[in-house]
């Protein structure tokens, strides 16, 4: 069960007023604090030199310059490391939508042999905690993490000089000839759903799109649901301006090579969206595009 609780934290312009909080996991400062110094403690990794703050550097959004995350005794990781910012409202959790709560999601890389490969009762051991109090401290905090009071929410609430006349372009072609606000909705700037986009698709050498392969399954690896072959959570675009390299293989390292990507179409498959089209972008409309998105970063505030 959930509960829409007012919050006594100063909430992001931007952002609605009310956060869903699970009822077994309420929110309070001291939960919080907890959870912020669990999310620097590098006690929770096996070699003891990652921290969930190792992947999630505040200064990038909580995200990380690498394609992959880099994990203990220096593991490359399957995916890259997704920002996270405004996570209280997510309803899936990782690339692939796996994890329906933050609670169960925050566990998952300390348990991970590419990440921080430790059970949890190693974990339990090595900080005296029992796993339920390292999971609802650590969600706690993950929610205290937002950004809002970016020139976008300025715009919005009134003031029509928070975005160039650039940027206000961007903004029509963002919700029009883009089509970008198909899964990049609401506050938080995503559906929280899986879309297959085509940027794990590799076609055989020599052959067509149907003879190719995904080299990452994507949600299928979860659902084993033919639609989900390949499809992956669309992120958040808020902060995208700090958060590359972007997709769920830091593939794509500039906002331009993004906006590149989608006007082409995407990477065609069998698979693929119906909502993933060639746009056809000029290259005025791709740099108000990437004007606006840049617009999409403001302040971010964690743990008050």
């Amino acid at each position: 069960m959930w509960l829409v609780v007012a919050l006594s934290f100063t909430i992001p312009l931007g952002l609605d007023l009310y956060m869903p909080v699970p009822e077994d996991n309420s929110i309070t400062r001291e939960k919080v604090e907890v959870g912020r110094r669990l999310f620097h403690d590098r006690r929770l990794s096996r070699d003891g030199r990652v921290a969930c703050v190792s992947c999630h550097d505040s200064r990038r959004a909580f995200s990380t310059p690498q394609a992959q995350a880099i994990g203990v005794f220096n593991r490359k990781g399957r995916r890259n490391a997704p920002a996270l910012i405004n996570r209280a409202w997510g309803r899936a959790f990782f690339w692939d939508g796996r994890m329906p709560t933050l609670e169960a999601q925050v566990l998952e890389p300390i348990q991970d042999p590419n990440e921080m490969d430790l059970t949890l009762a190693e974990a339990e051991r090595r900080l005296g905690l029992a796993a339920t109090t390292i999971s609802r401290a650590l969600a706690s905090y993950v929610r205290s993490v937002m950004s809002g009071d970016a020139p976008y929410d300025r715009f919005l609430n009134g003031d029509r000089g928070a975005l160039s006349q650039e940027q206000q372009r961007g903004l029509q072609i963002f919700r029009g000839k883009g089509n970008c606000t198909t899964c990049h909705v609401g506050p938080t700037f995503s559906d929280e759903r899986l879309h297959n986009t085509g940027v794990a698709w590799r076609e055989n050498q020599g052959g067509s799109a149907v003879t190719g392969a995904f080299t990452d399954p994507g949600g299928f690896g979860v659902t084993n649901r033919p639609d989900d072959r390949g499809a992956f959570k669309t992120p958040t675009l808020r902060e995208v301006a700090r958060t590359s390299p972007y997709m769920h293989d830091g593939s794509l390292r500039t906002l331009e090579d993004v906006v590149n990507f989608y006007s082409d179409g995407g990477r065609r498959n069998p698979a693929q969206d119906p909502e993933i089209r060639p746009l056809r972008l000029t290259s005025t409309e791709k740099r108000a595009l990437v004007a606006f998105l840049k617009s999409l970063s403001g302040t971010i505030r964690e743990g008050n």
